[in-house]
């Protein structure tokens, strides 16, 4: 049968998503790494039906090679038997265990066929929390930024299990960079707390996140600059900016009347690049 990789999402049970929820429903027994994830699996999941299995905090590979020997082990037998799942915080393949089961599965297992249910991650659950916005067209870097680790150079970076708040904040202004953190985002234990002073978060917690941008670096999108006259269409006769330089907007005007109607094809791309901010003048090219 078949191993499901279940993401959890953040740590809320609310989100978990639908398909989650229906996996776990079904499932024959559902496998957590962790008391985090067990205790999301659980509000879904008979506790008779969830399966713990533990693995040893150590960065020795060997070690950590026969410790997902024996899980692949256990788990295997019931996903051939039925249906079995194995759930993680956030998606199953961003910074995630899943990834060393699945591995393994397949060298030692290969009849245990796998399917992944994607779960809201906290690269993107974030920007919510944390009251940012990743606008269309800007590009964004993950790091890791454990014990102090201050990694630079992108001009935006989402930075995971920074352990060490007051070093890692430090480094990363010292290189130009505006810092905001988010702790324990969008779970149930613990306090959550979202802050840009590094000194609330002396204490260490690996469930810490940061965002880091670059002082200067332009990141408003089109909309940040409306004001009276673009709201009411710059009827006043003013001029237009495009990529091809300023049109008078009478000039524009004339380009609408003096065609034909757009059809309906051009209609749509006229919107879609309206929709990415582009400037598209209506009506067929001339």
């Amino acid at each position: 049968m078949t191993l499901y990789g279940v993401g959890l999402g953040p740590g809320d049970a609310d989100l978990v998503t639908v398909r989650g929820r229906r996996v776990l429903e079904a499932a024959d027994v559902v496998y957590s790494p962790g008391r985090l994830s067990r205790s999301v699996a659980a509000e879904y999941v008979p506790e008779d039906r969830i399966g713990d299995v533990d693995f040893p905090m150590t960065h020795d590979e060997d070690e950590l090679r026969r410790a997902w020997k024996e899980a692949a082990a256990e788990i295997a037998p019931r996903a051939r038997d039925g249906t079995a799942a194995f759930v993680t915080l956030g998606d199953p393949n961003v910074y995630s265990t899943f990834g060393h089961l699945r591995r393994t599965l397949s060298a030692f297992h290969p009849a245990v066929d796998v399917d992944v249910v994607p779960g809201v991650s906290a690269v993107t659950a974030f920007t919510t929390a944390l009251g940012v916005e990743i606008a269309s067209g800007a590009s964004v870097a993950l790091r890791e930024a454990a014990r102090g680790a201050a990694p630079t150079g992108p001009d935006r970076m989402v930075l995971f299990k920074v352990t060490d708040v007051p070093t890692t904040h430090e480094r990363l202004t010292d290189a130009g960079y505006d810092v905001v953190y988010g702790r324990r985002l969008y779970m149930e234990q613990g306090e959550t707390v979202v802050t840009d002073d590094p000194e609330t978060l002396s204490e260490r917690d690996y469930y810490t996140l940061a965002y880091a941008e670059r002082r200067g670096v332009d990141s408003e999108p089109a909309t940040a600059t409306f004001d009276d006259r673009t709201r009411e269409g710059r009827s006043d006769g003013g001029t237009a900016t495009t990529d091809g330089g300023p049109r008078d907007a009478s000039e524009l005007e004339r380009g609408r009347t003096a065609s034909r109607p757009p059809t309906a094809v051009e209609r749509e791309e006229i919107a879609e690049g309206e929709a990415c901010g582009d400037e598209t003048a209506e009506g067929p090219s001339r």
